[in-house]
């Protein structure tokens, strides 16, 4: 089956939930897609009922703000959808530099599922599963949670510089530069765990000049006093005297018995070549040497790139 990417002219393609409000909970769910076409088929009769499926498990909570994206790895699709391809879908490209590497890790799709409660999360997850069933494999799961006043594990407020409104669209969608896929966004997703010992062990000043802002007030650090290590300075794009900016929605994770406690990044932008411009920057450096001193202290242990296509796209899917 070949998919039809672009709608009938005149119609508005609309986009999935990409710039979605911020929620306190979220689950990231990857799985691969298992070989066989039945297998194919069941996934494209969910995506073509997916909308539907968010509508009818957020209707128990009316104000729950519950939504699902739904993105696609290079591998697999060609097998659902056929041609076209989006433009710039590939795999993940791996960075190694030094102790420090991003891995690249398999995955077919995601599936990113925020609302402001947890059950809302669990319930759409289980339904998707439990339709799929057979036809996927898991890949990876984790149960993101909102920490205090929208930090990060590591202490500090994440997501301060996102674009907004109108910007936040600029940043995610694609435009007519790949006018098959108009209203679609790449995903860049990465799974960080950290050594919270060391970090904790690292006095309050020398966490700031790490991530480039004060720790309570959450206030940007003078560049006359900012490292260029800091955080916030390798992963700032420039191009041309404008910054590039991507939306992120990332949300911390753990197992306190365990003593794994991370962050999962996921960053949407119109070409994915932005979000591999600023890991580029943040693992080798800009200059060279100049890498993120955050990385001392995580590290990444996942890698994907995805696509996410319209919800006009997904609507329009069947077996």
């Amino acid at each position: 089956m070949v998919a039809r990417a672009r709608p009938p002219d005149g119609q508005a393609v609309i986009p999935q939930a990409v710039t979605a409000p911020t929620t306190r909970t979220a689950i990231f769910l990857v799985v691969n897609v298992n070989p066989g076409a039945k297998n194919r088929e069941a996934v494209r009769s969910l995506c073509g009922d997916m909308s539907a499926l968010v509508r009818s498990v957020g209707h128990r909570v009316p104000d729950g703000d519950l939504s699902c994206i739904m993105a696609f790895g290079s591998d697999a699709w060609d097998g659902l959808f056929g041609k076209p391809r989006p433009a710039e879908l590939h795999k993940f490209k791996e960075i190694h530099a030094g102790k420090r590497s991003a891995v690249s890790t398999p995955g077919d799709i995601l599936f990113h599922i925020r609302a402001q409660t947890m059950d809302l999360c669990f319930e759409l997850a289980t339904e998707a599963m439990a339709r799929l069933g057979a036809a996927v494999s898991s890949v990876d799961e984790v149960h993101g949670f909102r920490f205090f006043d929208l930090r990060s594990i590591v202490g500090f407020v994440d997501g301060t510089e996102n674009p907004q409104d109108k910007a936040a669209v600029d940043a995610t969608l694609v435009g007519d530069e790949d006018p098959a896929f108009v209203a679609g966004s790449y995903v860049i997703t990465q799974k960080y765990l950290h050594d919270m010992t060391g970090w904790n062990g690292l006095k309050t000043e020398e966490q700031e000049g790490i991530i480039g802002r004060t720790k309570l007030t959450d206030i940007e650090l003078d560049d006359s006093v900012k490292p260029a290590y800091a955080h916030n300075a390798v992963s700032k794009l420039v191009e041309n005297g404008v910054e590039v900016k991507i939306l992120r929605d990332n949300m911390p994770f753990g197992e306190a018995g365990k003593g794994e406690f991370g962050t999962y990044f996921i960053g949407y932008s119109k070409s994915p070549r932005s979000t591999e411009k600023m890991l580029q920057n943040m693992f080798v450096g800009k200059p060279p040497g100049t890498y993120d001193k955050l990385l001392d202290y995580s590290r990444a242990v996942t890698g994907c790139l995805f696509f996410a296509p319209s919800a006009t796209f997904l609507d329009k899917l069947g077996p």
